[in-house]
């Protein structure tokens, strides 16, 4: 799926960007993937990952999407936010009817 449509927003690029440079591994990426688990049905996983794979889509030269999880993911955004809880790297899914209250696991 090489027309996938997967927002980055400033913030989450700017985030990979500061952990790549802590790091000191500029070709790192994001690898944002869908599996089959959490409380609601799938779950997403995030990893740095400096493979990638012939069937990936790489994305802003800063993530990675494998073509079985870019189904999942047409049309959603991935933002980091900073708040009084935390911070962390979110997605945001227009594909998702239903989620849990932790926000790393959805339905469709």
């Amino acid at each position: 799926m090489s027309d996938l449509v997967f927002t980055i927003t400033p913030s989450a690029y700017n985030r990979i960007e500061d952990m790549r440079s802590q790091r000191g591994e500029a070709g790192l990426y994001l690898r944002v993937a869908v599996s089959g688990g959490g409380c609601s049905g799938f779950k997403y996983d995030m990893n740095f990952d400096a493979q990638v794979l012939d069937d990936d889509i790489v994305l802003d030269d800063c993530v990675v999407i494998d073509s079985v999880s870019a189904g999942f993911l047409q049309g959603a955004q991935l933002d980091y936010s900073v708040s009084l809880m935390g911070e962390a790297f979110k997605i945001v899914n227009p594909n998702a009817t239903s989620g849990c209250g932790c926000g790393e696991s959805f339905s469709v």
